[in-house]
């Protein structure tokens, strides 16, 4: 028989004792194995809550995580420690991994007896290997997953003829990594000067008025570069409202007025350098198409193509006739940086990309103060930007947890991705080379692959029924259909059982199949409740109901499947849970 003796010393507890809250409490028993000491019945060393915290907070902040991280997290439990420590991890450069894949590449086919010269690309398999490959072996952990955040604002897709044009993307792809933490000016900066972007929203070799041969500045960036990428359609409070004029009508912040004005900006901007395949001229010019032009390079301006007339932009400001080109340039991003919208903008969508699909008022306007000044008079800084989506209550309390406006839907990329890190791997060639067209068509979803600047889904996407009825967003919904959703159930089964969690296309070159390792949960599948909990802190974060557990032990038979069946069942079921589908 255990008796238990309790003796409090000095610390009084009105709310609870237990799980941790212990300062001041002895435990002292008559009999007790060893390892199960007294003290562990309040100390909360027996619980997992501080592992499902862990999780849920890496669940967030990066593309995949491994029971070490969480471990490593949980002991002390210091978010913004950890935060700070990714921040000044050094990024991981895209466009050096394409080149290195699309190396390796040649060799292999060289190595099969093909001549290179007849091999294709480099184009967008190689980014896609590259792409998933970085991610899955990379150290920054957090800038990367913020990248990704990055990408589907700042849209540019391989939809296109950039597909054939892979250093130009990987290059405008680690203008997201490089600014991740540096200052949003910046960053829109490098976007708007980019080539991959200039072809994409079609401002590259845009020229100016010509009246007398119908010529008229293309206005697709223009539009864009507001309605998309910093202010939006309508005048915005700090807290993400919209504003209303005396009659509660929604003030529009620009009109086709500005959008001409805009446009005559980003006239005369054409390539800055010329590619190694040119042998018709040694200098770039207004003109060159992307076949010819250096596509890591950032557009110059070219000034007799640039319109010359005085520019009235949003609420009054102006850039006076005759600017420099570049300047028109310079000063118009820093305008429309300066705009009041670009804070609680910014705010919602990063927001809903790493947390939520629906924050409060009040959680977008302190992210957005932060925006507005980091508590040192800087603007625009996005470490503290980033800092303050993590380090919010919205984000880290538990509370909002259970409001059926908290929570997401997880990207289909990042739940193989996740679940892939997340497992040891055999990859017996040591690479792993996703082509991503399969979950392109299958998914609907490949980075770099959106089917328009609209993204994959638009942030105020609501399927029809008690979501929108609610007037709630749940935008990755938008590629969550009858179709992809009965694929990503077929998927889960073959990433489950088959050898394969994805393919490349050179399993004829020696790039064997990904699989994963289940031998460590196998050890557990005498008891499948060990792995279910095991589960439960990698996946799903502490909410894992009993509804689905129920429903999850239904599904194994331990009389009739081996330690791997089991095993592997337990994945499967888990994995098309509504609630490791669900994030909250």
């Amino acid at each position: 028989m255990l008796v238990l003796f309790f003796s409090v010393n000095g610390q009084i507890y009105l709310d609870y004792i237990g799980a941790g809250h212990s300062d001041g409490i002895t435990i002292t028993s008559s009999a007790f194995e060893e390892g199960g000491e007294p003290s562990n019945v309040i100390n909360g060393s027996g619980m997992d809550a501080r592992a499902m915290e862990a999780s849920r907070f890496l669940a967030q902040t990066t593309l995949g995580y491994d029971l070490n991280m969480v471990n490593a997290l949980k002991e002390e439990l210091d978010f913004e420690a950890w935060l700070d420590n990714q921040i000044q991890i050094s990024p991981s450069n895209m466009l050096e991994k394409a080149n290195t894949i699309w190396d390796e590449v040649l060799a292999l086919h060289v190595a099969a007896g093909e001549d290179p010269d007849e091999v294709f690309g480099p184009n967008q398999l190689h980014f896609n290997y590259a792409w998933w490959e970085l991610n899955m072996t990379n150290e920054d952990l957090l800038r990367q997953r913020i990248a990704f955040a990055l990408s589907q604002i700042f849209v540019i897709s391989m939809n296109s003829d950039l597909s054939e044009h892979i250093d130009g993307v990987a290059d405008f792809y680690d203008i997201l990594i490089n600014n991740s933490f540096g200052n949003f000016e910046d960053m829109l900066m490098q976007v708007s000067l980019h080539p991959a972007m200039g072809y994409y929203l079609s401002h590259l070799n845009n020229p100016r008025e010509d009246t007398a041969n119908n010529i008229h500045p293309d206005e697709n960036y223009a539009r864009e570069i507001m309605q998309l990428f910093s202010i939006g359609l309508y005048e915005l409070n700090q807290d993400g409202t919209r504003k209303k004029d005396q009659d509660g009508n929604d003030i529009p912040t620009y009109d086709n007025s500005h959008i001409k004005k805009f446009a005559q900006v980003f006239t005369g901007l054409g390539p800055g350098d010329i590619n190694d395949m040119v042998d018709w001229t040694d200098e770039p010019y207004f003109g060159l198409s992307i076949y010819g032009a250096d596509m890591t390079s950032p557009m110059k301006m070219y000034e007799p193509f640039h319109e010359k007339d005085e520019k009235e932009l949003l609420n009054g400001f102006v850039l006076p006739a005759n600017n420099p080109g570049m300047l028109d340039v310079e000063q118009t991003v820093n305008h429309l940086f300066n705009h009041e919208n670009v804070g609680p903008f910014l705010a919602l969508r990063l927001i809903q990309r790493l947390v939520k699909s629906n924050p409060s008022p009040d959680y977008i306007s302190r992210v957005a103060g932060v925006f507005n000044d980091n508590g040192q008079g800087t603007r625009g800084d996005m470490a503290a930007v980033v800092k303050a989506i993590f380090l919010d209550s919205e984000a880290r309390d538990c509370t909002p947890q259970s409001d059926d406006k908290h929570g997401r839907l997880r990207e289909p990329i990042v739940r193989l991705l996740q679940y892939s890190k997340s497992l040891t791997l055999d990859s017996p060639s040591g690479r792993y080379w996703h082509n991503g067209y399969e979950a392109v068509e299958r998914f609907k979803q490949f980075p770099l692959n959106s089917p328009t600047v609209f993204n994959f889904y638009n942030y105020d996407h609501a399927p029809v029924g008690d979501l929108s009825t609610a007037g709630l967003f749940a935008p990755e919904f938008k590629i969550h259909d009858t179709g992809t959703s009965i694929n990503y159930i077929n998927k889960s089964y073959q990433w489950n059982y088959w050898d394969a969690l994805w393919w490349s296309w050179h399993n004829d070159y020696g790039i064997e199949n990904v699989a994963i390792v289940t031998d460590d949960l196998e050890a557990m599948a005498e008891n499948p409740e060990t792995i279910l909990n095991h589960l439960d802190i990698m996946y799903t974060h502490g909410q894992l109901t009993d509804r689905t557990r129920q429903y999850i032990r239904e599904g194994v038979n331990l009389d009739v499947w081996d330690e791997w069946g089991v095993t592997r069942t337990l994945l499967y079921l888990l994995q098309i849970s509504p609630d490791y589908n669900i994030v909250k």
